[in-house]
């Protein structure tokens, strides 16, 4: 991050093509390569992954579901105009039906009891993500509310897709095919690599693109503060799901 300029415009000055979100992203490193090429993902990957561990991963994500699907309701309310709603939308309809019904389907297959399903404790690095997503929402605007949905979205693509092209189909066809995976690791390599949540991302990007870059200074600083806070505890939270593992199993 040393060398990427402090302020936006002053990296604008130094590309090409300069992008306010590839600004972020580089100003979020070395934890934004931590986060899209970590254990976990490599894991999942190549099947691997210590089943306790994913259940362990899976249970404090669906309980982080719920305040997923209240901040980008309450982007959809904020997004300027008709055309910046309907991606949102359309993704709240995937992870309230398809997203959901995997995790359901997963719980049942990994043995997850009900009551661990439905109640859990959140673990510290969850709990910390729903606090910065109601923090963003509630103390800033539209940009604000990016600045934490595009890192937890855009993390995920990357790893993602570089995974199911590594083991899977380069297009992006369930990984099973071309790794012998269970389904609940096959499952959640391609929804999050499929041609439509590619698309998806590159639509939230170009949102936070255009409004980050007329934010003013003081503003455009807030909300790298809360992309790098995004990222530090999306790695956070892959390494939290090692620690109900066998400590043999733990790197």
């Amino acid at each position: 991050m040393s060398d990427v300029p402090a302020s936006y415009d002053e990296y604008a000055e130094t590309v090409a093509d300069p992008r306010f979100t590839d600004w972020l992203r580089e100003r979020s490193e070395p934890a934004w390569t931590d986060a899209i090429t970590h254990r976990f993902t490599r894991e999942l990957g190549a099947g691997t992954l210590d089943e306790d561990a994913y259940a362990t991963y899976l249970v404090q994500d669906y309980a982080f579901l719920e305040a997923l699907v209240g901040a980008f309701g309450f982007a959809v309310g904020q997004a300027p105009g008709i055309e910046a709603k309907r991606p949102l939308i359309e993704f709240l309809g995937t992870i309230t039906g398809e997203e959901n019904d995997y995790f359901r389907r997963s719980f049942d297959a990994l043995d997850v009891p009900e009551s661990r399903r439905d109640d859990p404790d959140r673990s510290p690095t969850a709990a910390a993500l729903v606090d910065l997503l109601g923090r963003a929402a509630r103390e800033g605007g539209y940009a604000e509310t990016l600045a934490v949905l595009v890192p937890a979205e855009w993390i995920y693509r990357e790893w993602a897709t570089a995974v199911a092209t590594e083991y899977g189909n380069p297009d992006t066809e369930p990984p099973s095919d071309g790794a012998d995976l269970p389904f609940y690791y096959a499952e959640w390599i391609d929804l999050h690599a499929v041609p439509s949540f590619v698309a998806f991302v590159d639509e939230l990007r170009g949102q936070l693109d255009a409004v980050g870059a007329d934010c003013s200074p003081r503003r455009q600083r807030r909300v790298e503060e809360l992309f790098r806070r995004t990222v530090d505890l999306e790695v956070a939270f892959f390494e939290e799901c090692y620690e109900s593992a066998p400590d043999e199993d733990r790197g």
